[in-house]
């Protein structure tokens, strides 16, 4: 079954645009940790997404992918914020996160530590290598992406073209949530559309996602 990956690393805009996902009537998923939520969704965004993009090309052909940008003198202080808040559960080795959530951001965060969370250099060249590497793959497989800018005033007119988005009577504005380091929107949401990340709290293992 094809699906929407988002494949946006965090603090681009992923609750905003999943938010308007739901908008457009799509069964929309803000990270997913349990292969139902994989199933029953058909747009995914976050934790796992940005790591195993070209993975889940593979899983799920005929898949189209959003890749999310931000100005990234913008994105730097967010994702240093977000990072110093998830180092603790993030770097240890007894328990914190679930495994999905440490593999991936370890493995795009190569190199991760509590010097280098606040070091502007190595944060922008994780954006900067992630971009590319993504980029790269779409075209070179010849796969559908879109290039997006929620803070972009057509932003939501793009998104709807891009997912043939036909009869909806949605706001034409991009929702923007998660403002100034806040990164708890999507819990308050109440949509019949959203879709579990996980399973009453519980998650599958992570080599049994997909």
């Amino acid at each position: 079954m094809s699906k929407v990956f988002v494949v946006g690393l965090p603090r681009t805009g992923t609750t905003s645009l999943c938010i308007a996902c739901l908008e457009l009537g799509f069964k929309t998923a803000h990270t997913a940790y349990t292969k139902k939520t994989f199933q029953d969704a058909d747009v995914i965004a976050d934790t796992p997404i940005f790591n195993d993009y070209q993975r889940l090309a593979g899983v799920y052909p005929n898949s189209r992918f959003i890749y999310l940008e931000r100005d990234i003198n913008s994105w730097l202080p967010s994702i240093s914020q977000l990072l110093n808040r998830m180092a603790g559960n993030l770097l240890r080795t007894d328990g914190g996160f679930n495994d999905t959530i440490k593999r991936c951001f370890l493995n795009t965060f190569s190199g991760l530590s509590e010097e280098s969370i606040n070091d502007d250099a190595f944060l922008r060249n994780c954006y900067t290598q992630h971009r590319h590497q993504a980029i790269t793959f779409f075209e070179s497989n010849q796969l559908p992406y879109l290039l997006l800018k929620v803070a972009d005033t057509h932003a939501m007119d793009k998104l709807k073209c891009f997912l043939s988005a036909q009869g909806t009577d949605s706001n034409t504005t991009m929702p923007y949530t998660n403002k100034a380091g806040k990164v708890t929107a999507w819990n308050d949401i109440r949509h019949p559309l959203k879709v579990s990340s996980t399973r009453n709290g519980k998650v599958d293992k992570d080599t049994a996602l997909y």
